[in-house]
């Protein structure tokens, strides 16, 4: 009853809680509600079933049920997706997009566009994913073409011309031309562009009308004659023809456009392994006809080497085969027994002939017969037949080929003698079909000599004075010059016209060694008046101040060196008692610093200091509170003081001196007592050059005295009556050059002097306001007590009045140079005073051998460098140094050597070269004497004679009719000397050599003229071997003719075989022996052999015949390489090949057994698996397969 209670229970709940869906299931986007649903409510636990809307699918079935009065899914998860359709595929020169999604899925639409160039084919650029998939095919991308492209009427295309109404592809261009009286209108160049059309209009060749065209294969429906410009052609086409085009045709200024054509169906172009065929066309029209051409040992399969297009393709069908040889045609020989083997060409690869050459003519073996073979690539050799080429006497040239034999295709140089060569300026002939070429003849040519240039600062640094054509010569530049080019040397060439080029040597300069600075460039070498421009290294200026400078290349080498200096000098530890002025740590180059002592002391030493890039110099000075005297000052050697010498002399007391005539001061011209001590002496070294004669002056005359005039010598000039000198009545020599001249006026022309103006003017002269000629004035600056005087001029005071407030500057003592000589002193100079100084032994001193005072500062400071040794002299040609150091290794600097030439040879300039620095001044040449009359020589003259004959001229030598030269005809001038001359040797020749085996043709004369020939015969049995005939050169003989055994012995042993034939000791050439088998065998083979030139052709075999074979079995695309015989000998075989792209699978060689043919081989055809990367191509397998 409980049980009974609960089921009742829970029915009575079930009903109560169920509860109706009021409502139709939902409607949805992807999915169709299937089944019949007419009430508006439905119980709960209806099921609902839904299917996916077209191009969309589910897994399973989508169900809805209801459930308290909702429908609810009985999946969740189960719904209907889009259809995918997979990749729509890709197509070539082309590219798709998506469009309505990224993925391929249903209502995705695949748009397609083609590359440049490329256009669909087909209006539909797309494919949409459907229900059942992708629509439409994969569209396709095809080349852009234009329309075929004629030549106009009266032109023609000159580039881009393809074949007759062939299409033209994107971006192919051609270009036009009008023929001969006709112009072009329009652009003569066009393109097929992207669209598929022409980029332009075609042209034009203007003409006025226009004849009615032919239509081939077709007949005009308009029927005038003549049409104007514009007019139109109308036409038809035959039966089975078509437009090329269009059915009319408009007449232009280039022709009819388009041109009226009809065109038939094709054939496709044929396709000929191991052939080519032409006429190569677009398009093969019925009837049209090819030509072709095997190739690579092939030959047409077919007779004849046409094929004819036909409406059922080409007819017959080209093929190519293995090819065999045609009969050969040897140039300048032949076949032996041609006509018997005429009948059995062509003949397959592998066969051999013996064949000969024609007189003048040998085989590649140097024979006078050899072997042709038929090979795959034809005869061989190709060229049977060589010429033979022996090189005669060579007339005014070298005759060591002489008799020589060449053959033909070998290329030998000639050495002419000098002045003579080959026609053409050649130096090789060639042994050629005809003969030698060019003929070796030496000719005379034209020749350059030596002294026909003139090179300004250079010469020709060879001995040779004649040069033959195209001869070049060497030519050096002087020390310090080179070429244009930047180079010490050059060559010339002599040419028809002369030198090639007149050379020159230009001034130059090499990069100079920097100090502390560097070059802005990187030019190495520089010519005359270039400019080098240079920089100083950080911290370092040049002597003027500045961070950078120029110096220029001169005649005499750079204007100055590329030196940098420290900028500053430190002032060391001085004197307590010393002030300095400035005071400072530091002092810029070219800075002064003055001293003076405190009260009660006496300076000792130099007032003033400069500063310079080593240093602060001279040394400073010192403070003493008592300082001593100076005894006499001392002697100067070759020099003297100016003044009377005193027993004593105080401190800073100066003394002067002066050097002797002919002697030149070093160092300060003053010394000074410097605390009992003298500072140090000038030097008077010797100066050797001198001066000139003395001038003339104007209106005076010098007093008398005789030359040489040495450094330092005076000489007093007077001026003539009624005349009044001015300036220095004397002058001096110096450094080879007098001093400025006087001048002598007129005493009435002398102009006076105005007054000076602020100047109080004493002597009871302030009045005046002009004074002549000579007078002195004393005066006073305004303001000043200081007395001055001045002297009038010839209008000019002297020196200048002036009361100038401007402060007198002085230099300090002229610095110690490094590595120069002690010339310490401590006086100061006067603005424009100068001090010659004087290195030390082995330096050299550069930039200037004075120092100058301005401004109060020392100005162009030389430097003392190291001389520098120089290596061994330069050699030259002809010529010796005259030194007994030949064996030392370096020469002091200044060290002048000299040369002398040898016999025969001057020198052309000084004959000394001085060391300089460690290099040596340009040699001198040493050139050849002229001679005077060449030697004669009997039966023989020169061909031109003159009184002198330069160095290196060469004459020639004629002989005496009967006589001839005996080796160069020409003598040479080798400086008062000549060579050797030739000799006149009786030409004509006496007995005929004899020849073994060979006997001399025509009546035999007792002596043979030069040039004259004789030919050779062989005797029987013997064939001639190179040239058969000699030749008289100069009382001698040239050439051997050799005659060759042709005949043969003893014919091949054949086994199982007799000689039926009548047997010989000796068989000539051409004679045949005949065999005969042995019963029971069977002869395979001819049954002759033949003796040709001293040897047996192949003889047969007898052998059993049982179990001999037929003719080898035939194989596709290949054959046997030896012509098929219809009968072979047990054991005998056989070799096979296969044509181009096959491959010969098995043994390539068969053997007859028992009567069979052991199995052929296949030709299989070759296949290869190609692997392509842009740019590289690779095989990546092989295969063989059965056709």
């Amino acid at each position: 009853m409980k049980l009974l209670a609960k089921i009742i229970c829970l029915m009575l709940w079930a009903i109560c809680v169920a509860e109706d869906c009021k409502e139709l299931p939902p409607r949805k986007n992807t999915e169709i509600l299937t089944g019949s649903w007419p009430d508006q409510t439905y119980p709960e636990g209806t099921s609902a079933i839904y299917k996916c809307r077209p191009g969309y699918i589910s897994l399973g079935n989508i169900v809805m049920v209801c459930r308290k009065g909702e429908w609810v899914a009985l999946n969740p998860l189960r719904k209907c997706q889009k259809r995918p359709c997979g990749h729509p595929g890709d197509t070539p020169f082309g590219s798709f997009s998506l469009i309505g999604g990224n993925v391929f899925e249903y209502g995705v639409k695949a748009v397609y566009t083609c590359n440049e160039g490329y256009q669909l084919l087909g209006e539909i650029n797309y494919r949409e994913c459907d229900t059942d998939g992708w629509t439409n095919d994969i569209p396709i991308c095809e080349v852009v073409k234009c329309l075929p492209m004629k030549a106009p009427e009266n032109g023609k295309i000159i580039s881009g011309a393809m074949e007759p109404d062939r299409e033209y592809h994107f971006g192919q261009a051609v270009r036009f031309a009008c023929n001969s009286g006709y112009k072009i209108e329009g652009d003569n160049e066009m393109h097929c562009s992207e669209d598929g059309v022409w980029s332009k209009e075609k042209p034009k060749c203007v003409e006025i009308s226009c004849k009615s065209p032919d239509v081939i294969h077709g007949s005009p429906i308009s029927q005038k004659i003549i049409y104007k410009e514009k007019e139109r052609f109308q036409y038809k086409c035959n039966t089975g023809y078509e437009y090329s085009e269009r059915g009319d045709s408009v007449c232009t200024e280039s022709g009819w456009h388009p041109l009226p054509s009809c065109e038939e169906k094709t054939c496709n172009a044929p396709y000929i392994p191991n052939g080519v065929y032409s006429p190569l066309r677009i398009k093969h029209r019925t009837g049209d006809e090819i030509r072709y051409q095997c190739i690579n040992g092939f030959h047409p399969a077919t007779r004849g080497d046409t094929a004819k297009c036909t409406s059922t393709g080409w007819i017959p069908a080209p093929r190519c085969t293995l090819r065999p040889c045609d009969y050969p045609d040897i140039k300048h020989g032949g076949l032996y027994y041609d006509s018997m083997r005429r009948p059995y060409f062509p003949v397959p690869v592998g066969k051999s002939y013996s064949y000969y050459c024609d007189e003048h003519f040998e085989t590649p073996s140097r024979s006078y017969w050899d072997y042709i073979h038929c090979t795959q690539n034809g005869w061989s050799p190709a060229v049977p037949c060589l010429r033979k080429c022996y090189f005669p006497y060579l007339e005014n040239g070298y005759n060591e080929n002489n008799g020589r034999k060449f053959v033909q295709g070998n290329a030998i140089e000639v050495a002419c003698h000098p002045g003579y060569s080959l026609p053409k300026e050649q130096t090789t002939v060639t042994c050629t079909e005809n003969g030698w070429s060019p003929p070796p003849r030496c000719i005379r040519v034209k020749t350059c000599s030596k002294s026909s240039i003139d090179i300004k600062n250079g010469f020709i640094s060879e001995s040779q004075y004649t040069y033959a054509l195209n001869k070049q010569a060497k030519y050096q530049c002087k020390l310090g010059y080179i070429t244009a080019d930047g180079e010490t040397s050059g060559s010339i060439t002599c040419r028809k016209t002369g030198w090639s080029a007149q050379p020159t040597c230009i001034k130059s300069c090499d990069m100079p060694v920097f100090k502390n600075a560097r070059a802005k460039n990187s030019i190495t070498w520089f010519k005359l008046n270039d400019t080098l421009d240079y920089e100083c290294h950080d911290g370092y200026e040049s002597n003027t101040g500045s961070t950078t400078g120029s110096i220029v290349c001169g005649d005499n080498g750079w204007s100055d060196l590329p030196i940098c200096y420290e900028r500053e000098c430190e002032l060391p530890k001085i004197d307590v008692h010393l002030v300095p002025d400035p005071k400072k740590d530091q002092y810029k180059v070219g800075e002064v610093l003055k001293f003076s002592c405190k009260p009660g002391f006496t300076i000792v030493g130099p007032n003033s200091t400069q500063c310079y890039h080593f240093g602060l110099s001279p040394d400073l000075p010192t403070c003493k509170e008592e300082v001593e005297s100076c005894g006499p000052p001392p002697e100067l050697l070759n020099g003297n003081v100016k003044v009377k010498m005193k027993e004593e002399y105080g401190h800073s007391e100066v003394v002067e001196y002066y050097c002797k005539p002919k002697f030149l001061m070093k160092g300060p011209n003053k010394i000074q007592c410097v605390d009992g001590a003298w500072t140090t002496l000038p030097v008077c070294i010797e100066e050797e050059s001198t001066c000139g004669d003395i001038p003339e002056l104007e209106h005076g005359y010098s007093e008398f005295s005789s030359p040489p005039y040495y450094y330092g010598d005076s000489v007093e000039f007077n001026c003539s009556e009624s005349f009044t000198m001015i300036g220095h009545r004397s002058i001096t020599c110096i450094h080879g050059v007098w001093t400025q001249l006087p001048q002598c006026v007129a005493t009435d022309q002398l102009k006076k002097c105005k007054s000076p103006k602020l100047i109080v003017i004493e002597a009871n002269l302030t009045n005046k306001k002009e004074f002549d000629h000579n007078t002195t004035i004393t005066y006073r600056c305004r303001g000043k007590g200081e007395r001055l005087h001045a002297v009038c001029i010839n209008g000019r005071w002297d020196p200048e009045v002036t009361c100038s407030m401007a402060q007198i500057q002085l230099c300090p003592p002229p610095p110690q140079i490094p590595n120069s000589r002690n010339m310490t002193t401590t006086l100061n100079y006067r603005d424009g005073e100068k001090v010659s100084l004087l290195c030390q032994e082995n330096y050299l001193i550069k930039e200037g051998e004075e120092i100058t005072c301005q401004d109060g500062r020392w100005q162009s400071i030389p430097h003392c460098v190291e001389k520098i040794p120089c290596s061994q002299p330069p050699q030259i040609e002809h010529g010796t140094i005259n030194s007994s150091r030949s064996s030392q290794e370096s020469y002091a600097h200044g060290t002048k050597l000299s040369y002398t030439c040898e016999y025969g040879f001057w020198l052309s300039e000084e004959n000394e070269i001085t060391c300089y620095m460690g290099k040596w001044s340009t040699p001198p040449q040493c050139e050849g004497l002229p001679c005077k009359s060449p030697p004669e020589i009997s039966h023989g003259v020169v061909a031109h004679t003159s009184d002198s004959f330069q160095y290196g001229e060469e004459v020639t030598y004629k002989c005496s009719e009967g006589f001839g030269i005996d080796g160069p005809a020409i003598a040479k001038c080798l400086g008062e000397k000549w060579s050797r001359p030739p000799s006149c040797i009786k030409t004509d020749c006496l007995s005929l050599p004899s020849f073994e085996n060979a006997i001399p043709m025509g009546e035999k004369k007792d002596s043979y003229k030069s040039g004259e020939q004789v030919t050779y015969t062989c005797a029987t049995n013997y064939k001639m071997d190179g040239p058969s005939t000699v030749i008289c050169v100069n009382s001698r003989w040239t050439g051997r003719p050799t005659c060759r055994d042709t005949s043969c012995v003893n014919p091949p042993r054949v086994q199982n075989a007799h000689i039926v034939s009548r047997q010989m000791s000796k068989y000539a050439s051409g004679e045949r022996v005949r065999y005969e088998c042995r019963s029971p065998y069977e002869m395979f083979g001819d049954e002759e052999v033949m003796c040709i030139n001293g040897n047996w052709t192949e003889p047969p075999q007898c052998k059993d015949s049982t179990g001999k074979c037929g003719p080898p079995p035939p194989i596709d695309n290949g054959d046997t390489t030896s012509f098929p015989l219809s009968v072979y000998a047990p054991d005998s075989s056989v070799e096979y090949k296969c044509q181009d792209l096959y491959q010969l699978e098995g043994n390539k060689r068969i053997t007859c057994r028992n009567g069979q043919w052991s199995d052929p081989p296949k030709c299989l055809r070759k296949y290869f698996n190609i692997h392509m990367d842009p740019g590289k191509i690779s095989v990546m397998g092989l295969k063989f397969h059965s056709l």
